[in-house]
Formats: structure tokens, sequence, C-alpha cells
């Protein structure tokens, strides 16, 4: 679908997942029960962070804080993509694309430095185990959370004001399922040269400096745990940093990829699935992580369920 050359879009198409008519249903049933399950599976975290006295800690408090953030993440992009689906027409206007980019740009910082901040505070712990509750105060908590948000947000603002202030003339169709720096723009008519550079700019220095904090605070935490001599000690601390590991390894290395290269530049299938994967999935895969893996996530939940089915007993 075009436009006149000398029209401003008000109103985008978006190419969609696929283009294969019969894997709609499969797509749509998929999506929708990742969808669900992130959903369960983020609110249930954050209530049993709320109701199990045993993780009343910085660190399960950062945790609810990324479920919070993972689940409105995925808000922002999982929806639209599943009414999109079965539609012929698979259309979002000017306001509601730069607005679903904001939010989705917004809560993708914020988890970034969230998962920075959570590294710090596992190295106060492991490192520095008789100052912890000094070092991790209730204020340097919440400033660290505070801090994540607003610069989250204030980057995206940046770029939304970068992004959507650019001329949109001829094609309006977004070859993507969501609203991103890339795919928009190609299809713009002005010189990009300024919002490439922020865009790959902006990721860099996230990307780097929340790296950067992640791996020196694991090079001293994985010398502390090796100076431990029992092997149920350095299990134990092992464990509490295993499930932050992994999911920001899944989070990073699919960012990377899509955005640490021109974001003009052509998108193919490989990136979309990149992009599912980031945006779609890993707001479902924290939690389970965290429930699986992690020894005090399985306790509080057993107990909570021991709670309820002793409840039920008494009724």
């Amino acid at each position: 679908m075009t436009m006149e050359n000398n029209t401003q879009v008000t109103v985008f198409v978006f190419s969609g997942l696929t283009d294969n008519d019969k894997l709609i249903p499969f797509l749509f049933t998929f999506f929708l029960m990742v969808y669900l399950v992130t959903i369960l599976g983020n609110i249930g975290l954050i209530i049993l962070v709320l109701v199990a006295s045993n993780l009343h800690t910085p660190m399960y408090y950062f945790l609810s804080f990324l479920s919070a953030v993972d689940l409105f993440y995925s808000t922002s992009i999982t929806p639209k993509m599943l009414s999109d689906l079965p539609s012929l027409r698979k259309t979002i206007s000017l306001n509601g694309c730069a607005t679903q980019f904001f939010f989705f740009a917004g809560l993708a910082g914020t988890e970034v430095l969230l998962l920075s901040s959570m590294s710090y505070d596992r190295y106060a712990a492991i490192c520095h185990p008789l100052h912890y509750v000094s070092i991790m105060s209730k204020s340097k908590y919440f400033s660290l959370v505070g801090l994540s948000f607003f610069m989250g947000f204030f980057q995206s603002a940046v770029q939304t004001s970068c992004l959507f202030s650019l001329q949109v003339c001829g094609s309006n169709l977004i070859d993507h399922f969501y609203c991103d720096v890339p795919p928009i723009l190609q299809l713009s008519c002005s010189k990009t040269l300024i919002c490439n550079m922020l865009t790959i700019l902006s990721v860099g220095c996230y990307c780097f400096y929340s790296l950067s904090t992640i791996l020196v605070s694991y090079v001293f935490i994985f010398t502390t745990i090796l100076s431990i001599k029992s092997s149920e000690g350095r299990q134990k601390a092992f464990s509490t940093c295993s499930s932050h590991l992994m999911c920001a390894s899944v989070f990073y290395v699919s960012v990377c990829i899509t955005y640490l290269r021109s974001p003009s530049s052509a998108l193919n299938k490989k990136d979309k699935e990149v992009s599912v994967f980031y945006s779609v999935m890993t707001p479902m895969l924290n939690p389970l992580i965290y429930s699986l893996r992690n020894q005090e996530v399985k306790k509080a939940i057993m107990q909570v369920v021991h709670n309820i089915l002793h409840v039920f007993r008494i009724l």
C-alpha cells in the first residue's frame, strides 16, 4: 500500500509475522498461550514476593519490579500482534505507533538497567555479606529502581521524538509486526543519520554500561564463590546468581543482534524471529527461569501451596 509522495503518512500497515495463512491458527494459539503464561507467571511472581516472608529482600524486590516491567513490556506488543494475525488489514495510526514504541523502548531500557542493578545486589550479598544491609539500604534500592525507570523512559522519549519527527512519505508498509526503529527508518524520506546514530549510541551505551556492571560484578562473585570451602555453600551462592545470569544472557544477546548494526539496514525473516524472542518469549521465560532454578523461590511456592491446601482442609 502506498500514498502520494507529498502526503504525510498518518496510518501504518504492518506486514505481520507471516504470509502463510495455514500457519496463522497455530501461531495465534501458540502466542495466546505464551501471553497467558506471561501474565500468570509475572503476576504470580509479584504476589509471591509480596506474601512470602523469605523473599522480603532487595534481590526479590528487584525481581518483582522486573516481572512488572516484563508484564507491561509484553503487553505493549503481544495483544496488537494477536489481533493482527487473523486480520487482513493490520493497521496502526501514527500516534498509536509512537505510543507503542515509546512504552516498548522505555520498558526495554528499564529492564536493561534493572538487570545491572540486580547484578550489583548479588555482588553486595555474596562478596560483602556482613555489610549487605548497609550497602543495599532501602534508600539505595529505591534510588536504583527509580533511576532505572527514569533513564529507561528518558532515552525512550528522546528516541521517540527523533523517530517520529521524521517525514514518512511514500510507502506506509512497516515490514514488521510492531513499531520499531529499523523498519520505520526505512520508510522515511528525511535524512535519518541522526536517528541512526542516536539509536546505535543509546543502545550501545546502555548495553555497555549494563554488561560492564554485570561482568565486573560476576568476576568478583565467582572469585568469592570459588574461595568458599564447603561445596554446599558454593552451590547455594551460585544458585542465587544462575537465574539472573540466564535471564540477562537471553535478553542481551537478542537485543544486541537486532540493534547494534545499522538500524536502517534491511530486515529479514531472522530479524523478525529474534524480535519475537525478546519481545514476546523473554517476558514469559524470566519468571519460569526464576521459579525453576532458584531454591528460595521454589521453597516459597511450596510454602504458599501448603498454606492454601491447609486452608481448604479447614474449610
